[in-house]
């Protein structure tokens, strides 16, 4: 079994597209591989969950039974995970919770009966970053055109989509400053497929992650 024991995955951004305080069920689109990476984790016995901001709430935008009936539909078409962990709050409420504070992936963590530090979290911007680095766990950034370059040269861990990222765990925690797996996703994901239990896992030395999915593009990011 991996050293890693949970896999936290934020939300928007990172597992389904980004629309900006979305209370819409019928708007919610998978990542390419989102579904393929969660199963991966499960099918190796590593619990999944999410940790999300969801200031839409405090702002007014959204209302609790709006958040919850999209991660249902997540949860249909991606899941299922092991723990949910939604923070309400706004950025000047103070609270615990909200990212980059550790708050939410200490408790999915505990729900998971898993240490921090056996745990990996994988996000697109800055903010899932720190709070795990301050939870104590390890942290992946998969970049998009939301991500600033600056979050992703701060980063310890790149990858360039999310099954990349997950391939990167399954035999421990994430190794190397930008991981690289060139494998379709079909031949990744089939057991079947010669070679296809063994995860490669390696740094590219001096490799930067694409600048292109890092432009500065701040729609959406208040979340």
């Amino acid at each position: 079994m991996s050293p890693v024991q949970a896999v936290l995955f934020d939300r928007d951004g990172t597992l389904v597209h980004d629309v900006p305080y979305n209370g819409d069920p019928d708007l919610v689109r998978p990542v390419d591989g989102a579904r393929e990476a969660v199963a991966l984790l499960r099918e190796h016995g590593i619990r999944v969950g999410v940790v999300t901001n969801q200031s839409g709430v405090a702002r007014g935008l959204l209302t609790d039974t709006d958040v919850r009936r999209v991660n249902r539909r997540i949860d249909e078409l991606v899941g299922p995970f092991d723990v949910w962990a939604v923070c309400p709050h706004g950025p000047d409420d103070g609270c615990h919770c909200r990212k980059p504070r550790p708050g939410m992936i200490l408790w999915a963590a505990g729900r998971v009966c898993a240490a921090p530090a056996d745990c990996v979290v994988i996000g697109d911007i800055g903010a899932d970053m720190e709070a795990a680095e301050h939870a104590g766990a390890h942290g992946i950034l998969v970049p998009n055109d939301r991500t600033r370059p600056e979050e992703t040269t701060a980063a310890a861990h790149v990858a360039p989509n999310l099954l990349t990222a997950v391939r990167a765990v399954l035999d421990g925690p994430p190794e190397g400053r930008v991981l690289v797996d060139e494998r379709p996703i079909e031949a990744a994901f089939d057991a079947s497929t010669p070679g296809s239990a063994h995860v490669p896992r390696r740094a590219v030395p001096g490799a930067e992650a694409d600048r292109s999915r890092a432009a500065v593009d701040t729609r959406g990011r208040p979340r």
